[in-house]
């Protein structure tokens, strides 16, 4: 990270965390990647709530890739899953 960052409008608990918390590597691929590495598997039917801009994009990025969004939101979570 190139800058400090200042939180002192952030109330006093979360300040202090953040101020002391480390920044990690992004381990995640690029959703090109993610695109790329989709393969059919089992699946089972989940409901969850998610942001509607965020669908959007994911649905666009889809689109242009050619692939279902709903297998590259669950390629995305799966790839972070495996890093926890």
């Amino acid at each position: 990270m190139s800058k400090a960052k200042s939180y002192a409008n952030a109330p006093a608990d979360i300040a202090e965390e953040l101020e002391n918390s480390v920044a990690i590597d992004d381990f995640l691929p690029s959703p090109g990647t993610i695109a790329e590495s989709l393969k059919k598997q089992e699946t089972v039917p989940v409901t969850m709530k998610l942001k509607k801009d965020t669908v959007e994009r994911y649905k666009r990025f889809a689109a242009k890739k050619g692939i279902k969004y709903q297998s590259f939101v669950s390629t995305v979570l799966d790839t972070y899953a495996k890093h926890l």
